[in-house]
């Protein structure tokens, strides 16, 4: 909701809000819980009043509650001293703030400068929750509603074919189904070849962090087998996942001991950023593989993806094993590799320089925002919590069969 509202916002409006001495939003249509974080959080309301939905046992019904409660505390704010303000989007029936209460009310310019504005007025949207990349209007949830039989039978060819057909032929059978790659195929070509630090060992592949999927991408651009190292991964995930996985335990000595042995065996890709970002943004980069023994070359990916009905991202801890099966339920996504010149590590430079400075290139490559949040970051503000949540005691290094 908050990446919609943002892009259907009136600068005017949100100027007007900001300087109201104590702003009121009074929602005639959406319901407060729709609404509420969106407009506290970007907009700077100080109260929000709406339709009410009921809930059972904790889990919201969408039966909204059909009364006059939220007009009463709508008066009874602004009769404290509140200004309601409207913002309407351009081209909507609906308000964010009810025109009945509204004092002065603001419509979206159909000016790409004046919407631009709009967006640079709110606070920027680094992380969002949900699984839909599409406005909900009725015309597209019913055409969502028509492609889900076909969505999950896409979904189910195009794992299979990531899963069981070898690593030259997965870019082919992949686009056959609809999806669509950009690797930069010369120096992918150039890191296929094997060697790490002194000729043994592999390389060390750092890439930014979008879907479950991107070990597998970099692995099939690759043409070779990867091992991948994640803090958590659901058991459905990890079988149907076609290389490596290696699960860490947080606590960092024993992590960069586990890290330098998989990477001794073969070819480890890491995602230091720690969690996923759907927007043009780029996490902090943890430095832990920068202080792998022996000074392993970093060799940087700069991975971004495209996606127009469904997010194959989640926050909630049990919904992560269908990540990869939204992601492969939307028509044509798409994802962009490009392997970056490589950079030395080691030789006496703080490993947290060698993080920002791959940080930096692959955010150059991508065209991304660097920002210094973390993954404690997104989790507390999607979810109240560290993203810390009880789990299994750590399996070794799980193996999956090479597709060649």
């Amino acid at each position: 909701m908050p990446r919609l509202l943002v892009a259907d916002a009136a600068a005017e409006g949100v100027a007007a809000v900001r300087a109201a001495r104590r702003a009121v939003a009074v929602s005639a249509t959406f319901p407060r819980v729709m609404v509420e974080g969106f407009l506290r959080e970007y907009v700077g309301v100080d109260a929000v009043v709406g339709p009410e939905v009921r809930s059972v046992a904790g889990v919201v019904t969408g039966i909204v509650v059909d009364d006059e409660v939220y007009g009463a505390a709508a008066r009874r704010l602004l009769g404290d001293g509140g200004d309601a303000v409207g913002l309407v989007g351009e081209g909507t029936t609906h308000c964010l703030f009810s025109s009945y209460y509204c004092k002065e009310t603001f419509a979206a310019s159909s000016d790409a400068d004046m919407r631009h504005g709009a967006a640079a007025a709110v606070k920027p949207v680094v992380f969002h929750d949900g699984r839909l990349a599409f406005t909900p209007t009725p015309s597209a949830a019913l055409a969502m509603y028509a492609f889900l039989p076909f969505g999950l039978a896409l979904a189910v060819s195009r794992v299979a074919a990531l899963s069981l057909i070898p690593y030259r032929l997965t870019f082919l059978a992949a686009a056959a189904t609809g999806i669509r790659y950009r690797h930069s195929a010369a120096t992918a070509a150039e890191s296929r070849v094997a060697g790490g630090v002194g000729g043994g060992g592999g390389r060390l592949y750092v890439c930014n962090h979008r879907t479950l999927l991107d070990p597998v991408v970099v692995a099939t651009a690759l043409g070779k087998p990867v091992t991948a190292v994640t803090y958590s991964l659901s058991r459905v995930s990890e079988l149907i996942a076609p290389i490596r996985t290696a699960r860490l335990t947080r606590d960092r000595e024993d992590d960069r001991r586990s890290m330098a042995a998989l990477l001794a065996r073969g070819d480890l890709v890491v995602c230091p950023e720690g969690t996923t970002c759907r927007e043009a943004f780029l996490l902090r980069f943890s430095p832990l593989f920068a202080e792998l023994d022996g000074g392993a070359a970093v060799n940087p990916v700069a991975l971004d993806t495209r996606v127009g009905m469904f997010y194959g991202t989640s926050t909630a801890p049990a919904a992560k094993w269908m990540d990869p099966f939204y992601f492969m339920m939307n028509p044509a996504p798409a994802y962009r590799v490009e392997f970056l010149p490589r950079v030395a590590a080691g030789g006496g430079e703080d490993s947290i320089r060698v993080a920002n400075r791959v940080q930096r290139m692959i955010g150059e490559a991508l065209g991304f925002e660097l920002t210094g949040l973390t993954r404690k970051d997104k989790y507390m503000m999607l979810a109240g919590n560290e993203g810390v949540v009880p789990s299994p005691a750590p399996a070794p290094a799980s193996m999956k069969a090479n597709k060649d």
